[in-house]
This record gives structure tokens, sequence and C-alpha cells, in this order.
């Protein structure tokens, strides 16, 4: 069998606020000087389910791909270390500023490219965005089935079985091969690689392409030309607030003094 996980690269998430900044001009976060990107937390997880099933099924081969720039490789390397076997970086300046449309379009016309790929796991949702929509958009394109925020996945007999994460509950659903699945963080904790696995994988597979490998995909389809989705704002906002003492000499008249504001104010 062979599967595809699809792996980001995000913003790290600890980024002190202070080293935030967003360029209002153009529309885009300003990388935090001397603060390394990171795999979104969601895509470990989908690696991990991947991986788990690999172990239990044994035949497994597993790619990893990514779309972003070179700095991309980093989140690759550490999905091989994971235990993935190749990766893959869809880099080109024609994929920069896309939207989840666009995005799931070129990993699509990858997956595509790939052949003979008998499932798909992503994050939940990008943990940077937090649109969820590029999973079910491969899914869509490839005319496969999908299951979303799964918490539990498994693979027998042609078939993906998933435990999904309600907001009442938990559903189980079984889907043919090929499928997707989106996985949530209810699955677990990824696996940690040893210094060893950073070390094989620094010698695995990490191949590139860019638009010219595709012959489905055109420089107006993807990327900022290709984008459904307009972004009219990005900007941080504003939390400027008030505060006021309230003295007295006891519990009692800090209380008396409290009750006082709140009707000036007119909430009581």
């Amino acid at each position: 069998m062979h599967f595809v996980i699809c792996a980001k690269q995000i913003p790290d998430p600890d980024t002190p606020p202070s080293a935030f900044k967003i360029d209002e001009t153009k529309n885009e976060v300003v990388p935090a000087p001397g603060i390394s990107p990171v795999l979104s937390q969601f895509d470990g997880i989908a690696a991990e389910a991947a991986l788990r099933i690999k172990e239990k099924v044994g035949d497994v081969k597993i790619t990893v791909i990514s779309l972003g720039k070179e700095s991309a490789q980093a989140a690759i390397k550490q999905v091989l270390a994971m235990g993935a076997d190749e990766g893959l970086l869809l880099e080109d300046d024609a994929f920069e500023n896309g939207d989840h449309y666009t995005t799931a379009l070129v990993l699509s016309e990858a997956i595509k490219k790939l052949g003979d790929v008998d499932a798909v796991f992503c994050g939940r949702q990008a943990a940077d965005w937090d649109m969820g929509q590029v999973g079910l958009g491969i899914a869509q394109l490839l005319e496969m089935p999908c299951a979303i925020i799964g918490k539990d996945v498994d693979i027998s007999d042609g078939k993906m079985t998933v435990q999904r994460v309600l907001l009442d509950g938990f559903e189980t659903v079984e889907m043919p091969l090929p499928a997707v699945v989106t996985v949530s963080n209810e699955l677990g904790e990824p696996r940690y690689p040893k210094l060893q696995q950073i070390m094989q994988a620094a010698k695995k597979t990490v191949n590139k392409w860019s638009l010219a490998d595709f012959e489905n995909l055109e420089a107006t389809q993807v990327g900022e030309q290709g984008r459904k989705l307009k972004l009219e704002k990005l900007f941080i906002p504003a939390s400027d607030s008030e505060v006021e003492i309230i003295e007295g000499e006891s519990a009692q008249e800090q209380a008396s003094a409290l009750v006082s504001r709140l009707k000036d104010a007119k909430i009581l």
C-alpha cells in the first residue's frame, strides 16, 4: 500500500506576542527574526496515524508532501524522521500566496502524479489559518471518500475505518480505499524522533516538483492568480482596556462601591 501525508510548515505557535508582526500593506505575516517555522501540529498527528497503521499492516510506503518554500523541507524531514519513506516538496513562485483551494488543487495533482495512492492523511486543520478545508478539497478533486476530524484510524480488507469526533460524541464510519482522512488531536501526541532516526532522515530522498512538472496545471490556476478567497484585511486586533481600582476600608465598603459603579454604568 501507499500512503500520502500532507504536511504544512507554519510560524512557530510559541512565538512571543511581542515578536509577532503583520505587514498590513501586503496582508501577510512578517517572519519573526531568529524563530524558525515548524511543522503544523495537526499534520504531525496525521503522520502518527499513518505510521501506526504501517506498524500494524507492514508493507506500506509513506510519502510526505509539502507545498511551500525551500524551508518547508524541514517539515518534510521531521516526518521522515518519524518514519515516512520519501518526501516531496512542491516549490514554485507560481504556487505562492494561494488559498485553501489552490493548495488542495496542487496537492491533488501531485497525488495523481504519484499514482497508486491508497490513503491520504491530513491534519484536521492547519494550525495557522485554522481553515480545515484542504483535506476536504483534496478528496473532492480526487473524487475520494473523506472522513474528517478522526480520533482513530484503521485500515484492513481494503477499507478505512475512522472514529470521528462530533460535538456530542463520536461516530464510526467505514470507507472503501482509496480515501482521505483528516486527523484530530484526540488521536494522541505524535512520536518524537530519536537522534538515529533524525540522522537517517537526512539521507532519505526529497524530490522537488515545480509547476513545469504538472501537465494539467497552468499559472492562472494556482497561487495568487488561482485563489478563490480574497483576503480583505489582516491585522492584529486592538486590545485596549480601562481598569478602575475599587478602594475601601473594608471588603464591605469595596463591595458597596462596586455596586454603585455598576449601577452608574447601568449594568445593574
